[in-house]
């Protein structure tokens, strides 16, 4: 419910202000979509199997649940490294070049996201990898106990942990590391903090919000990684269920967070919401209309 009321939230926000949209927060808007279609497409069907004790479908559904869960994961993940690599960019580019990333720039990024996405998700259907369900019975995904058993099942696993977890992982990270010493280096020049640009507090609420979103995203997954891992070279009997099936739920909690932050963040996303909740009539008092007071900053980016 959070996943889907937050993020329609932000598609919203971002489709009645579609024409002040700077081109990297059509990121922002991709991965509020990727967040609702996780949402939409599996999280009834373990709900539903939650309250049957057992998985619900059979064998068509168990793939279905899974290659969903693994096309929206990538796609997340890799969404996030873009964000990641093109905050740097921003960060790092002189003033006269902050703005060569163009929005058809960024469209062909996405596209490429999900085309890479569906590329991972759809090998295990064509005969590289395996789907399979997890050691709670409730929910499936990569069938991790292949990595021994199988020399398909091996190269599988180890090529998608290394190109869409560990190499996206270091990007962020490298990323991120580099914008925070471009940050710490300009404060230094600046003995007085009340001399500090605006535009420069700007940058660092900016980065700070993307840094939240992908610590977000990362922590919630990594108690599911060490668990998969786990059953990689141990027996999943060597689990008790209740170990197995928490990170699974915890990851699946990563898709309601970055409305919050948004939220918490972002001055114009608040008055984005407040302005929905006058149209929706979810409030009978009105709002100040004064654009002095709330100048359309970019809801995630600088330009």
């Amino acid at each position: 419910i959070l996943t889907i009321l937050g993020n329609s939230v932000v598609l919203a926000t971002a489709l009645r202000r579609s024409s002040l949209l700077k081109s990297p927060e059509l990121l922002t808007v991709n991965l509020a979509v990727a967040d609702i279609g996780m949402a939409i497409s599996m999280y009834p069907l373990a709900i539903a199997s939650a309250w049957n004790h057992a998985w619900l479908g059979g064998d068509a559904s168990c793939i279905y649940y899974a290659l969903m869960g693994f096309l929206f994961g990538v796609c997340s993940m890799m969404t996030l490294c873009a964000m990641a690599v093109i905050r740097f960019l921003v960060t790092n580019s002189s003033k006269s070049n902050s703005n060569k990333i163009s929005k058809n720039t960024v469209c062909i990024i996405i596209t490429v996201i999900w085309l890479y996405s569906l590329l991972w998700a759809i090998l295990p259907l064509i005969g590289w990898g395996y789907y399979g369900p997890e050691p709670f019975g409730i929910s499936c995904t990569i069938a991790w106990s292949k990595f021994h058993s199988s020399s398909n099942g091996f190269s599988f696993i180890l090529s998608m942990f290394l190109l869409c977890t560990v190499l996206p992982a270091l990007t962020i990270v490298a990323c991120y590391l580099g914008i925070a010493w471009k940050v710490h280096k300009a404060y230094q020049e600046i003995q007085n903090i009340d001399r500090i640009p605006n535009a420069a507090k700007l940058e660092k609420k900016l980065t700070l919000m993307a840094v939240l979103i992908s610590v977000g995203f990362l922590s919630s997954w990594t108690p599911y990684a060490a668990a998969s891992f786990w059953s990689i070279f141990n027996s999943s009997d060597s689990l008790q269920p209740i170990v197995t099936l928490l990170p699974c739920l915890f990851a699946k909690s990563s898709t309601a967070y970055n409305p919050f932050i948004y939220y918490i963040f972002s001055k114009s996303f608040r008055h984005e919401i407040k302005q929905l909740q006058c149209c929706c009539g979810w409030q009978v008092h009105f709002f100040s209309t004064d654009n002095s007071a709330e100048n359309p900053v970019s809801m995630m980016w600088s330009g």
